[in-house]
């Protein structure tokens, strides 16, 4: 009797969504409680946010995954990878197209907002957190953009020469990450939702021919990445600029405020000393 194997790309595959959705599990962090200082005004921040005691071991995944996508430009072996995932998914697949991870890449960011609207309470406030999403985005952008002209991979679509690392891939697992740290400790299972996205978004950038898998690797590895060092740093930004404490000169003050001018969306702050 012959025994039917799995094939090699879907292993690969089936391997890197277990290794995505485990990530979780080495992404536990040691919460550091400070003290609160009562306010009735939102955009005078308190020193609210948890700090983050971060493992080693949470930042081997992203630590591993952007270092096999920096081989696979020069490592032959880690590139063949590439071709033969390509090869097969395309020959058994040649005409498959589906605009769905267009959407898949933001649906953690969505749910987390939805949760707190219908009243689950997160990590973090509001404002809080949405600082802490725009910082991962910004440094996501600046990174995947900067490698992208760098790298100036051809995509095998052969559209353009920015297929590495993948966008939306990276997107996707920042968002992934996003709400693992805002909800993980509500319950793990919204750290598998959210990562489940992020992974079916990596594997469909495959099948629509707009990426190598040494892409999807390093974008998963950048999203994570970018989302863990929003969340260091940030509690460290805030507490130098907008911490207010009860026992100082009433007359100091730190104020953020969500700017819109000519279509473009930012952020400013005032501070009095």
């Amino acid at each position: 009797m012959m025994r039917k194997t799995l094939p090699l790309h879907k292993f690969i595959f089936t391997a890197f969504a277990v290794l995505c959705i485990t990530n979780y599990s080495f992404a536990q962090i040691t919460l550091d409680t400070v003290r609160k200082d009562s306010t009735d005004h939102i955009l005078q921040v308190p020193d609210t946010v948890k700090h983050l005691e971060s493992k080693f071991t949470s930042l081997l995944p992203p630590a591993v995954f952007i270092t096999y996508g920096f081989l696979s430009l020069g490592v032959k072996p880690i590139r063949d990878v590439d071709y033969h995932v390509y090869n097969n998914v395309q020959t058994k697949n040649p005409n498959f197209h589906t605009p769905i991870d267009d959407y898949f890449q933001f649906v953690p960011v969505i749910t987390v907002y939805g949760l707190n609207a219908f009243g689950l309470a997160g990590k973090n406030r509001f404002i809080d957190r949405t600082i802490l999403y725009a910082m991962s985005e910004a440094i996501r952008l600046g990174t995947v953009t900067l490698i992208k002209k760098t790298a100036d991979r051809l995509r095998p679509n052969q559209f353009d020469r920015q297929s590495f690392p993948s966008g939306h891939t990276s997107t996707a697992f920042a968002a992934a990450e996003f709400m693992a740290q805002e909800y993980g400790e509500v319950s793990p299972w919204f750290g598998v939702y959210a990562y489940s996205f992020a992974t079916a978004t990596a594997i469909l950038r495959v099948y629509n021919n707009d990426h190598w898998f040494s892409d999807i690797i390093a974008g998963a590895g950048f999203g994570i990445l970018s989302t863990k060092a929003a969340y260091l740093l940030y509690p460290y930004i805030r507490n130098t600029f907008f911490r207010n404490d009860k026992n100082k000169d009433d007359k100091k003050a730190t104020l953020f405020i969500p700017t819109f001018n000519n279509g473009y969306a930012g952020f400013s702050f005032v501070k009095t000393f």
